[in-house]
């Protein structure tokens, strides 16, 4: 199954619905600390091998990095172990600081 490739404003109306989607921020602590949507779970990249479990794989699930790149290997990954509704943000945090909230500092 292909990742989908979900914009910040798609995710921001996904969001809007408690639940729905769980949104799962690959960056490194430095990054998450100075920039993320509020909501998400931090798991860096680097981790996610042995933090899977902490996961459902049938939960819809949004990955987020900075433009979309390590999110893309996550939600490839994450996909080979048996994940099937998986979403790639694409832009990243930085196009939900430019597209969704401003608020969210860039880097």
């Amino acid at each position: 199954m292909p990742i989908i490739q979900l914009s910040t404003q798609e995710l921001r109306q996904r969001l809007e619905n408690p639940g729905q989607l769980l949104l799962l921020d690959v960056r490194e602590a430095h990054e998450y600390a100075y920039a993320r949507i509020e909501g998400s779970v931090h798991v860096p990249l680097r981790q996610l091998v042995e933090r899977l479990d902490e996961f459902n794989p049938q939960q819809a699930i949004a990955v987020l990095c900075h433009h979309g790149v390590r999110s893309q290997q996550a939600c490839v990954f994450m996909a080979q172990q048996g994940y099937d509704d998986l979403y790639n943000v694409r832009g990243g945090i930085d196009a939900w600081s430019l597209f969704c909230d401003p608020s969210v500092p860039r880097y």
